[in-house]
């Protein structure tokens, strides 16, 4: 009964358990997604390879034949108050590139995802150039299979300094009680990328900021439900599900990022983080406990 009109629940409607599943699958990730039962994800957070030949793991010849597969996969196991967030971006350089504007086509015109949200990623520093405006941003799309998306935007609301507060009491056209809770971050982010020298830091190349996970994480998903990266790179999802009590599967084809999540968790004991989560042997025993947990869950709410 809880979940029927989740669209219009936030995250503190939910249970929050002490501990919740975490596992790091090495394989390739269509046959990982092919694993997974229908509709048992709420949402799958991705920055897959952009084909830019980086590594083995960055070149294919035909980019959209291969994202096509996990993107049909993934509609399937997406819940239908799912969400799906794929980092990219939409400098088309030929017909091998593997821009965010080749996917937007391929799911409006092959699938039956709805795009929601085009969010900017800004940031101040950057690479310099001189045959072209220097980049400071990178996008994500957000994309669900229905309007019955769960979204919780006071999770994510960016608190008004003092002078904006007391301006926003006085528009009669907002919601004090909306107010005070904060302002909607926008889908443009001022987010700083990771420096060299960055705490945050595990050695992964393309590692997204602590920051934009967690605001994904928090926004779209809900305590206990289940967060899926299947090109897990440095494992960030992962950290951040731990600290927000999320259920998190990771799925990455390099043996390094075992090494990397490994290196997340002793950065969250050092900041104080405990890193309480069970780390699961198989996906069998995962979908095990995170259902032995909504049963329970059920049952108190039956009581209520």
């Amino acid at each position: 009964m809880r979940r029927e009109n989740i669209k219009h629940k936030k995250s503190v409607d939910f249970a929050v358990p002490e501990k919740t599943n975490c596992i790091l699958l090495i394989e390739d990730c269509l046959q990982m997604l092919k694993s997974l039962p229908d509709g048992s994800v709420q949402l799958i957070l991705i920055d897959p390879p952009y084909n830019l030949d980086l590594a083995e793991w960055d070149s294919f010849d035909d980019y959209i034949s291969w994202a096509s597969k996990w993107l049909e996969e993934s509609y399937r196991v997406l819940s239908d108050n799912g969400s799906i967030v794929i980092f990219g971006g939409t400098q088309f350089q030929g017909e091998k590139s593997g821009d965010l504007t080749e996917i937007i086509h391929y799911c409006r015109h092959k699938t039956k995802f709805r795009l929601v949200n085009t969010i900017v990623w800004y940031y101040k520093n950057g690479m310099s150039a001189h045959r072209y405006f220097a980049n400071r941003h990178e996008e994500a799309i957000w994309l669900t299979k229905t309007d019955k998306y769960f979204f919780d935007l006071d999770a994510v609301r960016v608190p008004y300094g003092e002078k904006e507060l007391r301006d926003a009491l006085k528009d009669k056209r907002l919601i004090p009680e909306n107010v005070m809770k904060g302002k909607n971050p926008t889908n443009v982010w001022e987010i700083g990328r990771l420096n060299g020298n960055s705490l945050e830091r595990v050695g992964h190349p393309t590692q997204k900021p602590v920051e934009i996970i967690r605001r994904f994480v928090r926004a779209l998903s809900y305590p206990d439900s289940v967060v899926l990266d299947f090109f897990a790179g440095s494992g960030t999802t992962g950290r951040v599900c731990i600290e927000e009590k999320r259920n998190c599967i990771m799925c990455d084809i390099e043996e390094s990022s075992k090494s990397y999540f490994a290196l997340h968790i002793k950065n969250m004991i050092k900041a104080g983080n405990i890193a309480q989560y069970n780390e699961s042997k198989n996906l069998d025993s995962f979908f095990s406990d995170v259902y032995k947990r909504s049963l329970q869950e059920t049952d108190l709410f039956s009581n209520v």
